[in-house]
């Protein structure tokens, strides 16, 4: 009979492993769920502090507000406003903070502060609009007309693109030595503004956004004005003083699209200013909290109640221990009191923290096996030798959890969380083992069991390994391909070199 290709199992074993990879990449990069324990980010918590003096009259503001800045991402929005309604609208795509109140007198104050992060996915700049935006239509009079038509022609002269006509133009305005229709231009206007009329004038799609220079522990700062325009294909930054196109990384878009910065009816003198202050958060924190709005936020486990999510954090720490146990006796070729009793151990070990674990697995294995000798002297049958075993365990798990208790030992209430079936049918396997083979191969097979159930403990204790079996459960698929491919080995167990190294000596 000829033997059964392997090709599908192997092939089977890297596509378990490539999938667990690439799901957990893939829960990296939507969810920004981290690699690694501790990891933190900065979050920048932005405050607009609106002043302005009311007349008695019913007063409504409202002020623009970032929606999705490019290179941040929004994490929260308060507004501190005592007697005033608030909300967020949107208007044409763009969100504006909102206070009303019936009747105001006086000096006023309302405070708007928004959490945002760093993000390099985040473009920004893309319009709202669906359609393509139209330069809009700007008319001159003369002798400002004749002038910008010559500035006009002289920049496109030296460009070839939207972009490089605005560094030209910007160029041309800020040069050392204007001639006289610069000059002209420059007296008695709004500079930015004139370069966004001038674009439009020129056919590009043009507008004017209000940054805000992020520094840490900053009070009482303003906007500061940049020119942007499009390209036909997306929207572009330009510094109005230098020309440089882009924005820097420590510059915050608080407005682009919006007519207006702050429009207040009802009171005057109205003005904002800026305050900033940058902390630090677990990026475990953010990911989670934002788990519900992602794609993938259905593959998370903190949708999950408190409790079970418990729960899973114990249950998906037992394939590390399956892997431990199958290496050490497929492998390393250990001795263990079954498959499962290690792992069970170990899980008790988590629970109970390692020496309190062991004190306790000895204590009722010991007591267990003089309680067995006693039983087997009855000639019981299996059955009932079993249950009445089941029962004396779970009176001496309590009896040592009182006893440990009374001694102010905390560790002794958590004796019950081992298995005590498992407990029960162990010391009924060592009790027949020694009766069979000898008190030897009970040692040899008890102390094996606790030397692999210490080396999982050790594994299922690391905080890596708790953060990534919980945060990234697809990784278990990989932890199952290797099981897998431990299951196909047949060769010499690592402790069997030793035995047969005469043989190898003599040949």
């Amino acid at each position: 009979m000829s033997q059964r290709s392997q090709y599908p199992f192997y092939i089977a074993v890297l596509f378990l492993i490539g999938a667990g990879l690439l799901l957990a990449v893939l829960r990296h990069s939507e969810l920004g769920i981290p690699w690694f324990v501790g990891e933190q980010q900065p979050v920048w918590m932005v405050e607009a502090r609106v002043d302005f003096e009311a007349t008695g009259e019913p007063v409504l503001a409202s002020l623009s507000i970032p929606n999705s800045p490019p290179g941040f991402r929004v994490l929260a929005r308060n507004a501190a406003s005592p007697g005033y309604g608030f909300s967020i609208i949107e208007e044409r795509g763009n969100l504006r903070a909102e206070w009303s109140i019936r009747e105001a007198d006086g000096p006023q104050t309302l405070f708007f502060n928004v959490q945002l992060t760093e993000d390099e996915s985040s473009q920004g700049g893309r319009s709202a609009q669906s359609r393509q935006p139209r330069p809009e239509t700007v008319f001159w009079e003369e002798p400002q007309a004749t002038a910008i038509e010559e500035v006009l022609e002289r920049a496109a002269a030296k460009s070839s693109s939207p972009e490089s006509l605005a560094r030209e133009l910007i160029k041309l305005m800020r040069s050392s030595d204007p001639d006289q229709n610069i000059s002209l231009l420059l007296s008695g206007q709004n500079y930015t503004q004139l370069l966004s009329r001038m674009l439009n004038h020129a056919g590009i799609p043009s507008r004017i956004a209000d940054g805000l220079r992020l520094e840490d522990a900053r009070r009482l700062q303003s906007l500061r004005p940049y020119l942007q325009i499009h390209n036909g294909e997306r929207w572009l930054t330009f510094n109005p003083q230098t020309g440089e196109q882009g924005l820097p990384e420590d510059v915050l878009l608080w407005r682009q699209a919006a007519v207006s910065l702050l429009d207040v009816t009802g009171g005057t003198s109205s003005q904002v200013s800026f305050s900033m202050l940058q902390q630090t958060v677990p990026t475990l924190q953010l990911a989670s909290s934002e788990a519900v709005q992602s794609g993938l936020g259905f593959l998370s486990l903190y949708e999950l109640p408190i409790e079970e999510q418990g729960m899973f954090r114990m249950l998906l720490l037992l394939p590390l221990g399956a892997l431990v146990v199958a290496f050490m006796r497929i492998i390393i070729g250990v001795k263990t009191s079954g498959t499962f009793m290690p792992v069970l151990i170990a899980v008790a070990f988590v629970q109970t923290t390692l020496i309190p674990g062991l004190v306790a697995f000895l204590s009722v294995v010991a007591l267990g096996l003089v309680m067995r000798s006693y039983l087997s002297s009855l000639n019981l049958l299996l059955v009932s030798r079993i249950s009445a075993l089941i029962i004396l365990v779970i009176f001496i798990t309590t009896g040592i959890s009182i006893i440990g208790y009374q001694m102010g030992f905390n560790a002794g209430m958590t004796v019950t969380f081992f298995p005590m079936v498992i407990l029960a049918w162990t010391i009924e396997r060592m009790s027949i083992l020694w009766e069979e083979e000898g008190p030897r191969e009970v040692m040899v097979q008890g102390s094996g069991s606790l030397f692999v159930a210490v080396l999982a403990y050790l594994l299922m204790s690391l905080p890596l390994a708790r953060h990534l079996t919980f945060n990234f459960p697809e990784l278990h698929l990989v932890t199952f391909g290797l099981i897998l491919l431990m299951g196909q080995y047949t060769g010499y167990k690592l402790s069997e070199l030793r035995r047969f190294a005469p043989v190898k000596a003599f040949d």
